[in-house]
Parts: C-alpha cells; sequence; structure tokens
C-alpha cells in the first residue's frame, strides 16, 4: 500500500494517496477521499460524502460529516467541530447535507465549532473555542462566540501607517512605498490655526490620479468589514476623514496591514491590489476617491480569481 493505515485503524475507502497516515482508532467511511500526504489522527471519523485535500492535518477526536470539503494544506485542531444540519432531528434527514468549504492553507484551532454550509477562506485563521457562525474571509483571523475578526494574517505588524518610515526610491515627499506593489500612504498638507484645522489636496499635485467619482462610508458596526475585493483597472484613494479603520492591503503575495486614522492620511491602492477594511471605529467615515466610473465588470470579488490573475 502506498498510504499507511493503523492496525486498530478502520478505512473502508480506497481512495487514499500516497504518503497518507491514519492512526490508531480512526474510522473512514466508504466513499471518502483523502489526498496525498495527509495525517488522520487518533480517533477522527469520517463519513463517505467528504473529501480531504493533499497535506491536509486532522488532529485527534474531529468527526467530518457529509459534506465537509478541506482543501490543500488544512490544519484541524484536536476536538473542532463540523456540523452539517441546522435544523436537526433524530432519525430525520435533510435531502441533502449543507457543504461546508474550508480553503488552501487554512487553520482551525481546538475545540472550535463550524456552523454548516460556511466557508472559511483560504490563509484564514479560526482561534481555539471559536464559534464560527458566518463565512470567513481570507486571510482573516478570527475568535470568540459568535466568532469575530481581530486581524488578518499579514507579512508585517500593523502599521500605523504614519510616514516617519524612511521615503523609498523616487517617491514624492510625503509619500511613503509599503511592502506590497504599488501602495503608497500620503501624507496630505495639513493647515492649523485657532479658528480649527485644514487638510486639503489638489487632484493634479497630490493624488496619484484624477478622480472621476466618490463615494463615503460611515456607520460601519464594529464587526463588519467592507471592502474584500480588487478592481481591474480602476485606482482608489482613501482617507478616513473621521475616526479611524484598518486597511488589508494584498497584491497576491505580500499582505501588509495599515491604520488611517487622520484626515491627512490616504493610502492609494491601485488595480489588481485585493483591499479590505475592518474594525471601523463606532465615528468612522471612509472617504473614497476612484479613477473609474462605477462598472461592475471592473470588480474581482473571488479571493481565488484574484490570486489567480494577479500570479498568472
Amino acid at each position: 500500500m502506498s498510504h499507511f493505515v493503523h492496525p486498530n485503524a478502520l478505512c473502508e475507502t480506497d481512495a487514499v494517496g500516497e504518503g497518507t497516515r491514519i492512526w490508531a482508532f480512526a474510522h473512514v467511511l466508504a466513499g471518502a477521499r483523502i489526498g496525498r500526504d495527509c495525517n488522520i489522527c487518533d480517533g477522527v471519523f469520517v463519513e463517505g460524502d467528504v473529501t480531504v485535500g493533499d497535506r491536509v492535518t486532522v488532529k485527534c477526536g474531529v468527526q467530518l460529516w457529509n459534506g465537509v470539503r478541506l482543501h490543500d494544506d488544512v490544519f484541524v485542531g484536536p476536538n473542532a467541530t463540523f456540523t452539517n444540519d441546522l435544523f436537526p432531528r433524530s432519525r430525520q434527514y435533510p435531502d441533502r447535507f449543507l457543504e461546508t468549504v474550508v480553503e488552501a492553507g487554512a487553520s482551525i484551532g481546538a475545540n472550535a465549532t463550524i456552523l454548516p454550509g460556511l466557508r472559511i477562506g483560504s490563509g484564514a485563521m479560526v482561534g481555539a473555542g471559536s464559534v464560527i457562525t458566518r463565512s470567513v474571509p481570507a486571510n482573516a483571523i478570527v475568535a470568540g462566540n459568535p466568532a469575530r475578526i481581530v486581524g488578518y494574517v499579514s507579512d508585517h505588524a500593523v502599521a500605523a501607517a504614519k510616514t516617519e518610515t524612511e521615503t523609498a526610491g523616487d517617491a514624492a515627499p510625503g509619500v511613503s512605498a509599503t511592502t506590497v506593489r504599488g501602495v503608497n500612504l500620503h501624507r496630505l498638507p495639513q493647515f492649523f490655526d485657532m479658528r480649527g484645522s485644514l487638510s486639503a489636496s489638489e487632484f493634479e499635485r497630490d493624488l496619484p490620479f484624477r478622480p472621476q467619482r466618490h463615494f463615503v462610508i460611515y456607520d460601519v458596526p464594529t464587526q463588519e468589514i467592507r471592502g474584500e475585493h480588487a478592481h481591474k483597472h480602476c485606482h482608489q484613494f482613501l482617507i478616513c476623514v473621521h475616526g479611524s479603520v484598518q486597511v488589508l492591503a494584498d497584491d497576491g503575495m505580500r499582505r501588509q496591514e495599515f491604520v488611517l486614522d487622520a484626515p491627512s492620511l490616504g493610502i492609494h491602492l491601485p488595480p489588481m491590489i485585493w483591499g479590505t477594511q475592518y474594525r471601523y471605529s463606532s465615528d468612522a467615515v471612509l472617504l473614497v476617491f476612484a479613477s473609474e466610473p462605477y462598472r461592475a465588470d471592473d470588480y474581482i470579488r473571488s479571493y481565488d480569481e484574484f490570486l489567480a490573475l494577479a500570479r498568472g
């Protein structure tokens, strides 16, 4: 056999990939499909309508019920609980169990509970003991009951989005390059006197494009997220004119987070950058300038599609 099954395990499926190890007291039903180089630990139960990708680790005490789909490189911690029926009754079964999808590279902490029909995005991290009641975006870090987004997996710690750092390359004064391709932070001119403060900009001089439209986002509940898309052609420039908001910028290879917390601070998101905004303060008002009129076909709303285009 190209895979290992412990003598005290019961594996009733032949669809097991090379290098996979199924340990003691695990039970895998006929019809289940398990990929290559997986580690199915002690006491795991896998029903027949389950697919497991390559290099997946399922720790002790986990049950994978019908409809669970684990993509490549997923980690499932001990005693994490999946479900597949929103209204379970004894000996009453739905026509079709709901599908729960855990996308590539995501991790689920010990004792987390995942309600049925949800999607855990690629690279996401679910905290131990969390109760997942809604789908989790790609690369999000969630925790709590019900789980809320507490951060994003990024290449760097959250930057305060200030321009004390050295200006990179030939960027203009007041402009700081970031680690994400094409994304720059802008410190806009400010003026102060006894009558109040003023921050201003000239489109041709201070912004990297001439806007054709703007929109304002406000009254966002703190647990909600916005954005979660990229544009094929449109540039965006974000300014939090009141309160604060965190911005995640992702070019498909690198991710970095920023805090916009002053009306004199802006961030330029060029085309083909996946942008997400979250942790809005209760009084946050986010002003967005866009280089193009609204066109639905300019949006990329699937992170997998974005990655394919960005890396293609």
